[in-house]
């Protein structure tokens, strides 16, 4: 059995990686509605920053920066789990779901890696970006239509053609088991932007078709 501790540290700026039960399953983009909601409950109720962010069918990557004196990332998330699963009817149900009164929904454990540095943070926001191109659902990270890549671009923080993927292909971070990028605009600029949930552009050209914290799911 694994003892690592995972650190707690005050208003603290975290990337995360969250899974689905089934991998391969498409719930949390069928259900972006639902997930949009779940975290804004959340923020209302326990504020945080969230730098990036982006929704595949059946995980999402984020970044998030926590208030200053507060390091309670994993009841966040058990509230954002907690409020998306109970709208939609309970997945496989193994003993242990059943013990914990969860629904079967969500892998209960998540990976989560607190940000050292720029280089880091930049590494990272280019993982979130880049992820919908690595798993072959678009070319380019502006065609994916749940990411906040398309607030930073708006907002001329990153300008469009430098998105392209075959321009700048991300290279792997060591320890991730994710892998990610490192090429990132003004890293200072990013990290003071506050972003939400990300919502699709009205137009894309996206083809139709990722460890840990314990959390209910």
């Amino acid at each position: 059995m694994s003892h690592y501790r995972r650190p707690f540290i005050s208003g603290a700026c975290i990337f995360f990686t969250v899974n689905l039960a089934r991998r391969g399953s498409s719930g949390l983009t069928t259900h972006i509605g639902l997930l949009r909601q779940a975290f804004a409950a959340t923020r209302a109720e326990r504020p945080f920053t969230i730098n990036a962010c982006v929704v595949l069918p059946d995980h999402l990557h984020c970044i998030w920066t926590l208030p200053e004196g507060d390091s309670d990332y994993p009841t966040r998330w058990r509230l954002i789990k907690t409020r998306f699963s109970r709208e939609l009817p309970k997945g496989p149900l193994r003993a242990s779901h059943i013990r914990r009164n969860e629904r079967g929904i969500w892998q209960r454990r998540y990976w989560e890696h607190h940000i050292r540095d720029d280089a880091d943070y930049a590494a990272h926001l280019q993982y979130c970006w880049f992820d919908p191109v690595k798993h072959g659902f678009v070319d380019d990270p502006t065609d994916w239509p749940y990411s906040s890549i398309h607030k930073v671009v708006r907002e001329g923080m990153y300008p469009a053609g430098a998105c392209h993927a075959r321009m700048h292909p991300p290279t792997p971070i060591p320890n991730n088991p994710s892998g990610a990028g490192a090429h990132a605009p003004d890293i200072r600029t990013m990290r003071a932007h506050t972003h939400h949930m990300p919502h699709a552009p009205h137009a894309t050209r996206a083809r139709t078709r990722p460890t840990c914290r314990s959390g209910r799911a």
